[in-house]
């Protein structure tokens, strides 16, 4: 072995001892930092479990409150999940403080915010309608079970969620809309209220009697659809001169919280007057075309030309 070589393990010898030393240095003082900062250590460990424990009571608890409140179990799970963070990222603060790590405390709240403004960017849609369901949630105007109509569908609400809006229409299609969707644009509720105005349009012959007309209608309806009981009157009028018949409209009041109920209704009325026109002998005509040829005379003489 040359003396340079010899050299040479030399330094590597002592470089890999000076690196050595230091490590071991390092790892002194993080020691020496560890039984320094160990009470602090505990009472941030303390404070973490309190917090755990804190956050899922306060879960529980808030599920129970929100549930009276609200009938949708997504929407009583994201609150409550959302409150439970916030008990946890207090006791991770607290702890982090306890720990004198408050630059590293800043730099969370930083990348926090940062962060935030990334996911907000990128799911703009999605937390629009998160928002949404849960704006919805807490209408009351708007609840599971009522019949409503919007965005151009009418069915019963089976379901808000957090990015949904379920709607059963009569033909017992699903239909699903986003919470956004629904929150704006104009809805028609139809369980607000306890009554409902039914209108029919019929039309009867030109030969009837139109006094006559109007007070059958007039008895039917009242005698199956208690106007006095609703606290409403129910109207009758005539519209217009038809091709083949005098029209007419009538309005009355029912006990209806849905579409459903107005349609029986309807079926109803239709056949009590078809029923009480038929009895009176009050026709109620088809459109009639009549076609009449003014050509005779042309074809008579055509015919003694021959």
């Amino acid at each position: 072995m040359t003396f340079l070589q010899t050299t040479f393990y030399f330094i590597q010898a002592k470089e890999a001892t000076e690196a050595t030393t230091k490590i071991w240095d390092k790892l002194l003082h993080w020691w020496d930092l560890f039984i320094v900062n160990l009470p602090n250590l505990a009472i941030a460990i303390v404070v973490m479990l309190i917090a755990y424990f804190l956050s899922k009571f306060v879960f529980s608890t808030t599920i129970k409150i929100a549930g009276t409140r609200i009938q949708q179990r997504s929407i009583t799970r994201l609150i409550a999940r959302f409150t439970a963070t916030i008990v946890v990222l207090v006791g991770l603060f607290l702890a982090l403080g306890a720990l004198n790590l408050g630059e590293t405390l800043t730099t969370l709240l930083s990348a926090a915010g940062i962060s935030g403004l990334v996911i907000g960017l990128a799911l703009q849609g999605t937390l629009a309608n998160t928002f949404s369901g849960i704006v919805l949630s807490f209408r009351k105007n708007v609840k599971i079970g009522q019949w409503i109509e919007t965005s151009g569908y009418a069915g019963e609400v089976m379901d808000i969620n957090l990015n949904y809006f379920v709607l059963k229409e009569a033909d017992n299609n699903m239909v699903i809309l986003p919470n956004k969707t629904i929150l704006d644009n104009a809805m028609k509720n139809y369980s607000l209220t306890t009554e409902m105005r039914v209108t029919i349009s019929c039309g009867v012959g030109y030969s009837s009697d139109l006094d006559k007309v109007e007070e059958l209608t007039k008895r039917v309806i009242n005698d199956n659809f208690d106007q006095e009981a609703i606290g409403k009157e129910m109207e009758f009028f005539y519209t217009e001169f038809g091709d083949s018949s005098i029209n007419f409209i009538t309005r009355f009041w029912v006990d209806a919280e849905n579409s459903i109920a107005k349609l029986r209704a309807q079926n109803t009325a239709i056949k009590l007057i078809k029923k009480a026109f038929d009895s009176e002998g009050i026709n109620i005509p088809f459109p009639i075309r009549t076609l009449q040829f003014d050509n005779k005379l042309q074809l008579n003489n055509n015919s003694e030309e021959k």
